[in-house]
């Protein structure tokens, strides 16, 4: 990898703005104490021309003991290294404010200097500057392998160019072997969440390649395990181990006899269905078979007998999508058919004849340019889209909102591929043909077209290819039936939520937040309809039939209030160890999250199914605010006990319900223990 540093362009701008620094810095060190705050504004503001500077990094570490001792950390979290966790690292180098962000990149190459000897500091040892900063990059990968988002694009402008350069220059000094292990830890963490959209991680998968094939990079014993990861995208199966190019292994094909099909295509099911990554082979292959057997064909796609008889059944279904949707430029597409069989949908009456809908739609001029400026023009628009379609039926918990404040409109998506494909399939070809979606809100019609703006203020491009054009639709609906509800008492959601996600949306409705003024409001009666409406042991031992939609108060690792956040109720049963989970579908891109005080988010290993999250019943009730229930079917409110209610409001009450708590409560509570500590 390219060190950013190295990029001679802008090299005469640099001495000038350090000669600027080292002024300011002297001017720093040489003012007292108390003088010193009004100083170092400038030498922060120098640091952070510098860093935006090819080589800026690099100059600053060769300054940082001076630095330091001029004062730049003086009276700060940062005075004291020992301390620091790299946890930490993330919030500051995402910061909307520059100081924050310099002063953590000063830190960073203060303690790169004190690990590579250069400066030996009287608090923090070598080792322990080498494994804090270890620590920091396997922590924030995405700052070596992915551009910055339009989150951090709006939040932090060329700011956010910082922590980049910066972590390429660490990379380049600490040694990329040092990361590539947590590194390949976290690829594995995501793809056993199967998100439909993997070029972030096919990225990272490169990355890994490219070190390994780099003999300047010795990798010394790590990176043992990448081996899967990089041969399930450049060489599944014997006959492209090599990774040969597309042409040569088109022509090898041409030669084999059915035995050495049969191998290719066990090879390249298998790569698929352990990762969730498709090969670029993969498709080429997949295109050979059709005019071979579809014995062969169900083996490359590693179909069950559900599956397959799927397949068979809809033979000239199944034929049409792989020759216009599956191609060396959308792999994943060969996945999304794969997972699409097996969920036997097609067998849903308009769902085949819906596909077949989608196959012959004539996409609008702005659809077309839409994905043509999200993900190129290698194929055509109607393919990337119908690949899109694929991948979302297949995988209809792996949709993601992107770095948009579209939670609404991606968990809509996900319920109606998961429990409603063919009004989905409505959805996208309104959208995506008629750049218009019309909806009805109490019996009134809502059009996309003349609703006025939605949650989101920009037009969102981080999606995949059927959210790309549905989601500006749905966003400008969700708000429209939003501003209908404005002048109603309560929250607005008991309306919307119902009429925007489908009719299997409880009509009962519960909220534990009074909206006027914020505060927790009749917590205990809200948990006990949960109770009796979701927990097995209390609502007759029934199963949730449809997904529900329900609000969630996320909290940081901290445990300190982030947001509120839609997210839809799955299931609820108990794990392997025979603990009731709540099964859910976050549509955030990353399920695996630490909301603090000992409540971390489950994506595997729990009973979970690819795409789902799960928490413990008790812990999951405490950061719900709002829910959805059936008033007809509500279980007994007199079963649960109020120690298991208990539980739950000492979560609440020590996370985002901490200054949440009505002052009469308080009185009331006065003598009821530390629950509110």
């Amino acid at each position: 990898m390219q060190d950013a540093s190295q990029n001679p362009a802008g090299d005469d701008k640099l001495p000038g703005l350090l000669a600027k620094l080292d002024e300011a810095a002297t001017l720093l060190g040489e003012s007292r104490d108390f003088a010193k705050p009004a100083k170092l504004p400038r030498v922060l503001d120098t640091a952070r021309r510098v860093l935006l500077q090819p080589g800026g990094a690099a100059a600053l570490e060769t300054r940082a003991r001076a630095l330091e001792d001029a004062g730049v950390f003086q009276g700060s979290d940062w005075e004291t290294p020992q301390y620091l966790l790299p946890s930490l690292t993330t919030h500051s180098l995402k910061s909307p404010d520059a100081n924050t962000v310099v002063i953590e990149a000063l830190s960073e190459l203060r303690l790169l200097a004190v690990a590579k000897g250069d400066y030996v500091h009287p608090l923090i040892s070598t080792e322990q500057a080498h494994h804090y900063l270890t620590q920091a990059m396997a922590l924030n990968l995405w700052l070596l392998f992915g551009a910055p988002s339009e989150a951090e694009r709006e939040t932090q402008g060329r700011l956010a160019q910082i922590p980049r350069h910066l972590f390429h220059h660490l990379a380049e000094r600490i040694g990329y072997e040092h990361i590539i292990d947590k590194l390949i830890e976290e690829i594995w963490r995501i793809l056993q969440q199967r998100p439909i959209q993997v070029d972030t991680v096919k990225q990272m998968i490169t990355q890994i390649a490219i070190c390994q094939a780099n003999p300047e990079i010795d990798l010394g014993v790590s990176g043992q395990g990448a081996d899967r990861l990089v041969s399930s995208l450049f060489g599944p199966t014997q006959a492209c181990r090599e990774d040969p190019g597309l042409e040569v292994y088109r022509e090898r094909l041409s030669s084999m006899d059915n035995a050495a099909l049969q191998s290719e295509a066990t090879g390249f099911a298998r790569a698929m269905h352990d990762t969730g990554l498709v090969s670029a082979y993969h498709p080429v292959l997949l295109r050979h078979l059709l005019d071979h057997s579809d014995h062969l064909l169900t083996e490359a796609l590693g179909l069950s007998s559900t599956g397959r008889d799927c397949l068979l059944c809809y033979r000239e279904l199944v034929h049409a999508l792989i020759r216009s949707a599956v191609h060396p430029a959308t792999p994943q597409a060969v996945y999304g058919l794969a997972l699409m069989l097996e969920r036997g949908i097609l067998y849903q009456p308009p769902v085949a004849p819906a596909m077949w809908r989608q196959l012959g739609l004539s996409l609008s001029e702005w659809s077309q340019a839409r994905l043509n400026l999200a993900f190129g023009e290698t194929v055509s628009p109607r393919a990337r889209l119908l690949e899109g379609v694929l991948c979302m039926l297949g995988q209809p918990l792996g949709v993601g909102q992107g770095n948009n404040p579209t939670c609404q409109s991606a968990r809509a998506l996900s319920m109606w591929a998961y429990n409603d494909p063919d009004y989905l399939l409505q959805m996208v070809a309104w959208a995506a043909r008629d750049d218009e979606i019309i909806m009805h809100f109490e019996g009134q019609a809502i059009s996309s077209m003349e609703s006025l703006g939605g949650v989101a203020h920009s037009l969102p491009m981080d999606l995949d290819p059927v959210s790309l054009i549905v989601v500006p639709h749905l966003d400008r609906i969700y708000a429209e039936m939003g501003r209908r509800c404005a002048d109603r008492e309560g929250d607005p959601h008991r309306w919307v939520n119902p009429e925007f996600h489908g009719w299997w949306s409880g009509r009962g409705f519960r909220i534990n937040v009074d909206v006027a003024t914020g505060m927790l409001h009749e917590v205990d009666t809200f948990l006990r309809h949960f109770y009796a409406s979701y927990h097995p042991y209390y609502n007759g031992n029934q199963p949730l039939i449809h997904p529900q939609p329900a609000g969630i108060a996320v909290t940081d690792s901290a445990a300190r209030f982030i947001g509120w956040h839609a997210i839809t109720v799955l299931r609820v049963s108990l794990d392997p160890t025979d603990v009731m989970r709540i099964y859910f579908f976050n549509p955030n891109n990353d399920s695996g999250q630490d909301w603090g005080d000992g409540i971390k988010v489950s994506t595997a290993g729990h009973g979970e199914r690819f795409g789902e999250a799960s928490l413990p019943f008790e812990q999951f009730a405490s950061r719900l605010y709002i829910f959805h229930y059936d008033p007809l079917e509500r279980g007994e409110l007199t079963q649960i006990t109020q120690e298991e209610i208990d539980r739950v409001t000492a979560y609440l009450y020590r996370s985002w319900g901490a200054d949440r708590v009505p002052a009469s409560d308080l009185q009331a509570d006065a003598g009821a223990g530390p629950r509110h500590d």
